[in-house]
């Protein structure tokens, strides 16, 4: 009977909304679109908020719509990790931990040390990186520990084995380091030298060629487009 019951129910709900007026009809899609994104743990898919509205909806002004009415509160909505997500303004932090002791410490970046943010870092450009290879770019060993950090935080995972011998464990990025970092995808990575001068990488006192170790030439430019590395996302 239960399933009865959800399955007429989704098949009762109207995505189009011919009935309603036309501005009456954008408010209610825009209601839809953002209610869906505030009840989901992770980033919505474009698809699935495409299923809430008509044919005929833009989806990109819509989504626009609805950040424009979201400017002057504390939390914004952003493209992440492929999806849609609502987070807060990064000056808004301190006062939600202040009030919520560490209960939301995890929804923003984790704490990390120099080395463990150089080596997921080398692992978001290298990818897939095996541990043999992060610790000649960083010209000391990199032990498990540092993987096991990075692992136990959802930033990385050893998804495939290296054809090498041994065939150790190679390391990829994961769709939380995506989420956690704000980014849609790895296609919107600064260019190294633009984290060490924003001051996300610390630059090691022998200095490594972080380009050069990367197979990054001065004209290689990965992305132009901006990237903020604060402690958002708590939502």
């Amino acid at each position: 009977m239960g399933r009865r019951n959800k399955r007429a129910f989704h098949h009762a709900f109207d995505p189009v909304l011919m009935d309603l007026p036309e501005a009456a009809r954008w408010r209610e899609w825009m209601g839809r679109v953002e209610a869906v994104i505030f009840a989901a743990r992770n980033p919505v898919p474009r698809e699935a908020l495409a299923m809430l509205v008509g044919s005929t909806c833009n989806l990109d002004d819509l989504i626009a719509d609805i950040r424009d009415e979201l400017r002057a509160r504390p939390y914004d909505l952003v493209h992440v990790a492929g999806g849609y997500q609502l987070r807060t303004r990064p000056r808004f932090a301190p006062a939600i931990r202040a009030a919520s002791g560490d209960d939301l410490r995890h929804a923003g970046a984790p704490e990390l040390t120099p080395t463990e943010i150089l080596v997921v870092t080398a692992i978001a450009y290298l990818q897939p990186a095996t541990r043999a290879e992060l610790s000649r770019l960083a010209g000391k060993e990199i032990s498990r520990d540092v993987i096991g950090a990075l692992k136990r935080h959802g930033l990385i995972d050893g998804a495939l084995r290296a054809p090498e011998p041994g065939a150790p464990f190679a390391y990829v990025t994961t769709g939380k380091f995506l989420e956690v970092f704000g980014l849609a995808s790895l296609r919107d990575l600064p260019d190294v030298e633009r984290l060490e001068d924003e001051g996300f990488l610390q630059k090691p006192r022998e200095r490594i060629d972080l380009d050069g170790a990367l197979g990054l030439g001065d004209g290689d430019q990965l992305l132009e487009d901006d990237c903020d590395f604060d402690e958002t996302g708590l939502g």
